[in-house]
């Protein structure tokens, strides 16, 4: 009893106070990129040109499906895209009819600029013309002022790598191909390739990537380690360029461009590692496409430390099949700020139905946990609400945003293990 008498004294908050306010995240702007130094600006002024342009074509290809209709198709079905496409299943599956009609399904919703929406029903009906690429993904808590708010309500996420999406399409349109070669396989193919492209027309110069792209503004923006958007989507392009397998198909050429844009990510990677005191730390959740800082996503995710995309990031750098020295030392400073940072003796319990909802309590012998986020200035767990303030206590967050995030997990153990059994 005395034990968890004193863990509670000391666990208990010292001080429980609104710590700051998240500011929006910077869109890539012409004007911002005016300021970057002159060598730079050539590449990004491309770059956001690029963008314009093909949100101006995928704008006029779905308008000219419209003509001549009657009644406009509504929007497609919500899914969880990831979860709808199945990528597990044995050799044999992707051979048979209904992995083509799914592939099918996949090819009808891809958008003229090679990318795919997020939360489709991959497993549903195939789109119908005119029909939205993207089903409703509006937020369901909208707010003044909301980070989350598109400029245009009727046209976001038309091409994004959140949720996993893109790249759940192009590994799974890569089996069905790999699985059906000559005709049969042809248009998954083309779409593949098509998607191929997309990723390398949406990478920054700097070798990292938006969440969505043509580029939506705000967040959106940004340099995405959410949801494994960088690593994946450079996962995807080195499958390419190794040419093996279901990836057999991809040309030569194409190869050749997927490599060097992974190449270009893993350097991307390695530069936004967060310096403080003079010491390589962790990665933020996004960081601003022009500066590398960290920088905010929606409401409740400030700029900050973030364990859970840091600990990813650390399983796919220990994964590289040759280490530069850079790389040791970013995998050194990331696993040892980890250990440094673990909560132990405490448990994350509760839920929804839960009357206190989801709470840290005292809980002898428990962990190691980590928090989501940690201050960039005391690196010490930092949480978030919708109405932008940020808390040095989860306890301070309203009840549906303290029951509705992960704000604290054990998932950083597997890259502290993986390091050690190396």
């Amino acid at each position: 009893m005395q034990v968890l008498a004193l863990l509670l004294v000391l666990t208990a908050p010292l001080h429980a106070a609104v710590i700051g306010m998240s500011k929006p995240a910077e869109s890539i702007t012409a004007a911002r990129i005016a300021q970057l130094p002159a060598a730079q600006q050539p590449a990004w002024a491309v770059y956001l040109e690029r963008s314009r342009r093909q949100e101006q074509t995928d704008r006029a290809a779905l308008a000219a499906e419209r003509v001549g209709l009657q009644e406009i198709p509504p929007l497609p079905q919500e899914s969880g895209s990831a979860h709808s496409i199945p990528l597990g299943r044995d050799a044999g599956f992707y051979q048979s009819a209904e992995a083509r009609r799914i592939a099918d399904t996949i090819v009808s919703f891809q958008i003229p600029n090679g990318g795919w929406s997020k939360n489709l029903n991959m497993a549903g009906p195939s789109r119908l013309r005119g029909q939205s690429w993207a089903p409703d993904n509006l937020n369901r808590h909208p707010s003044p002022d909301d980070f989350d708010t598109p400029r245009d309500p009727q046209w976001n996420y038309m091409g994004t790598l959140d949720n996993d999406a893109t790249n759940t399409e192009l590994r799974y349109l890569a089996r069905v191909a790999g699985a059906n070669p000559g005709p049969v396989g042809a248009a998954y193919r083309t779409a593949f390739l098509k998607g191929v492209d997309y990723l390398l027309q949406a990478q920054f110069p700097n070798g990292g990537w938006p969440q969505v792209w043509p580029l939506e503004g705000g967040y959106h923006d940004a340099i995405t380690f959410n949801d494994n958007a960088v690593t994946e989507s450079a996962e995807l392009l080195s499958a390419a360029a190794a040419g093996k397998g279901d990836y057999a198909f991809v040309p030569a050429q194409v190869r050749q461009r997927a490599a060097t844009a992974a190449g270009r990510a893993l350097d991307c990677i390695l530069k936004a590692q967060i310096v403080l005191g003079g010491k390589l730390t962790i990665w933020p959740q996004q960081a601003d496409a022009l500066t590398l800082a960290p920088t905010t996503a929606r409401n409740y995710e400030p700029a900050a430390l973030a364990t859970g995309e840091s600990a990813d990031l650390l399983l796919y750098l220990m994964a590289q099949p040759v280490k530069t020295p850079a790389t040791e030392a970013a995998i050194r400073a990331g696993v040892a700020w980890l250990e440094a940072h673990a909560i132990r003796n405490m448990s994350w319990t509760g839920g929804r139905d839960t009357p206190d909802g989801r709470r840290l309590v005292a809980s002898p012998g428990a962990g190691p946990l980590w928090a989501r986020y940690y201050s960039l200035e005391t690196q010490q767990p930092v949480f978030g609400d919708r109405d932008k303030t940020i808390h040095d206590t989860v306890d301070e967050l309203s009840l549906e945003r303290r029951n509705g995030y992960a704000w604290y997990s054990a998932g950083p153990k597997e890259a502290i293990e993986r390091y050690r059994a190396r």
